[in-house]
């Protein structure tokens, strides 16, 4: 009798446990989907990139990959890093990555779909990529008559020097702050020209840190192959490549462009602010030759005299209106803005 009793207790465990490990599944099927709402809020909480990109990699997911769901995320903070895992994540789970997603590495990660823009100097011997440089964007109440009035402007040269440190942007991109732009002035000590009265606009001045580039060219007619097909959140037919000549300043720093834009330009996410529509730059006549959208090929029409050079992004339209919060945090349309590949004709430059 006690062996029967034993037995049939036996049976029921095995029973029980043969219905647990079934039900184990069962229920992790029944986990709902993330979706972009669900990553938005883990960011928006503050939780850290490493965490967040966990639990996209080992939830299911139901993500809104298509251009307009990318931007949404990118404009909430979501990284480059948790988009490209939620990117990834999707393919998976839809079975469409593939060896394309497999072939597709970038710098946010293999199976990204983004790239950030790229610029390559065609040789004879080969390619050689320049290494992509963040401007700096200080303000100033001087009006940009030209760059080289806004040379002597203490305001705006001691602001690109100061300049917008990268812990300030990062953080700036991650949280999304509509103040970040004014918080990262205020710490760069830029606004002690600005504050002193308030006025409806000023002058918003880019630049770059240092007196001359790393990149001296032995040549004076360089060619160029550009590469913003893929750039986060940009519609790459709306840009093109431009090469523009830098004014050097006393400060030790290189002005790129300037134009003027309302006090809190940099703090407004709405796409209101016409920023090239009266900007100033010194352009140079170049010979464009696009075989793709974000594709080019791009050179002088004539050789560069010996100087300060760097080839930038611009709207086709000088209309187009910007997001301020965009450029102050490099993102989106504002990002083409913000990126430059510099360069230097050298004096012995053929």
């Amino acid at each position: 009798m006690r062996r029967r009793n034993l037995g049939f207790a036996l049976i029921t465990l095995g029973l029980l446990i043969l219905a647990m490990t079934h039900a184990a599944p069962a229920q992790t099927a029944q986990k709902p989907p993330l979706t972009n709402q669900d990553v938005i809020k883990m960011v928006q909480a503050g939780l850290s990139e490493s965490i967040v990109v966990t639990s996209i990699q080992e939830n299911p997911c139901n993500y809104d990959t298509s251009p307009n769901g990318l931007i949404a995320l990118q404009k909430a903070g979501v990284t480059q890093k948790e988009i490209s895992a939620m990117m990834s994540r999707q393919e998976g789970a839809s079975g469409s990555g593939g060896a394309t997603a497999a072939n597709d590495t970038t710098s946010m990660g293999a199976g990204a779909r983004w790239e950030m823009p790229s610029v390559s100097l065609l040789q004879s011997t080969g390619s050689l990529q320049l290494p992509l440089e963040k401007t700096k964007l200080a303000e100033t109440k001087e009006k940009p008559r030209s760059l080289a009035s806004l040379a002597g402007d203490s305001a705006a040269t001691e602001g690109i020097q100061s300049g917008v440190n990268d812990a300030a942007w990062d953080a700036a991109t991650h949280t999304h702050s509509g103040m970040a732009g004014s918080g990262m002035l205020q710490a760069g000590g830029i606004f002690n020209s600005a504050l002193g009265r308030r006025q409806p606009t000023v002058t918003y001045v880019w630049g770059v840190p240092g007196p001359a580039s790393a990149n001296v060219l032995q040549t004076s007619t360089p060619k160029f192959s550009v590469n913003f097909a893929k750039a986060p959140g940009v519609n790459p037919s709306e840009f093109a490549p431009e090469i523009v000549k830098l004014t050097p300043t006393q400060n030790n720093c290189r002005l790129i462009g300037a134009t003027q834009g309302k006090e809190d330009a940099r703090s407004r996410d709405a796409a209101d602010w016409e920023i090239y529509s009266s900007f100033v730059e010194d352009r140079v006549a170049v010979s464009l030759q696009r075989t793709a959208a974000g594709l080019y090929e791009i050179s002088p029409q004539s050789p560069l005299l010996p100087g300060q050079y760097a080839v930038v992004l611009r709207p086709v339209s000088k209309d187009e209106k910007f997001s301020g919060g965009d450029v102050a945090r490099a993102q989106g349309p504002g990002l083409m803005f913000d990126v430059l590949w510099s360069f230097q004709v050298a004096d012995t430059a053929k």
